[in-house]
């Protein structure tokens, strides 16, 4: 399932992540769906994708 907007993410992540960081993870998780067809694993990349992103700005997000 993709995410077509910030709006169709999972509650956990809307409340905890700036709209920035929603961006990401929605693009990211996109991708890794595509890429590895599993939800599982693409929730991983998309989480991973958003702390990288936070350290590269100095921000602790997950």
């Amino acid at each position: 399932m993709l995410y077509k907007s910030n709006q169709d993410l999972p509650l956990e992540i809307r409340t905890r992540l700036s709209e920035a960081y929603q961006d990401i993870y929605r693009a990211a998780y996109n991708s890794a769906i595509h890429w590895y067809g599993e939800a599982t694993k693409a929730h991983r990349v998309a989480r991973s994708a958003v702390k990288m992103q936070s350290v590269m700005h100095g921000n602790v997000v997950i």
